[in-house]
């Protein structure tokens, strides 16, 4: 049975696995944010296991994955601000270009080895809970199967403008959400050593991570 820090990493891994068969043309406005993740949810398990190299935790395939199909379902900048928190808006345009490109990968890095823990599992989506002018909902999944169920929730907004929809800024794992997580890791660097800072051991981690991984 995997532990909870395994259980965690598979529900960060399903997120990037999520849209490898889902074209954007599908990402309509008018299609609901609890319908986008059950559709999604839907074909996850299916596309890692239609992919070798993905599921076991290709490094450069699901960073190809990631930059193809993930990112135009996640308002990414966003979700990098709210984990830098106030430092972001003391950084300067490339700093926080570097900052969503640190913490894209390392965010890769902590799923990329999960992937190869998807066996038969199934996702359930729970009824969402939203009025139909909501701007901003949360979807609330759990990933089923051997062991205890693994809470799986999103954060989403509405994006204006033609082909946008439903962006996901935000996700709980296990009653953890990912933003606040990193957000008090980022504040102590931040403290201590800058944007700079921040940035220099973001990217130490990540070729650590990558030497690691080789």
């Amino acid at each position: 049975m995997m532990n909870r820090r395994k259980l965690g990493q598979l529900a960060m891994g399903l997120l990037a696995a999520s849209a490898l068969a889902t074209p954007l043309a599908a990402l309509a406005n008018d299609e609901a944010p609890d319908a986008l993740i059950r559709r999604l949810s839907g074909e996850i398990l299916t596309a890692i296991k239609s992919d070798p190299a993905i599921k076991t935790g290709d490094l450069a395939r699901v960073i190809a994955l990631v930059d193809q199909k993930v990112m135009p379902n996640v308002n990414f900048r966003r979700m990098t601000a709210a984990a830098v928190g106030p430092g972001w808006r003391q950084a300067t345009p490339e700093q926080q270009k570097r900052l969503q490109d640190e913490f894209k990968i390392l965010l890769v890095h902590t799923y990329a080895g999960a992937l190869n823990q998807v066996s038969d599992q199934t996702i359930q989506v729970k009824p969402l809970r939203a009025a139909p002018d909501d701007k901003d909902v949360l979807v609330r999944t759990e990933i089923l199967g051997r062991g205890d169920p693994i809470q799986l929730d999103y954060r989403l907004e509405k994006t204006p403008g033609e082909g946008a929809g439903w962006k996901i800024y935000n996700l709980n794992v296990l009653g953890v959400w990912l933003v606040e997580t990193y957000r008090g890791q980022f504040a102590q660097e931040i403290n201590a050593k800058g944007v700079d800072g921040l940035i220099e051991t973001l990217a130490a981690r990540n070729k650590a991570n990558a030497a690691a991984k080789g």
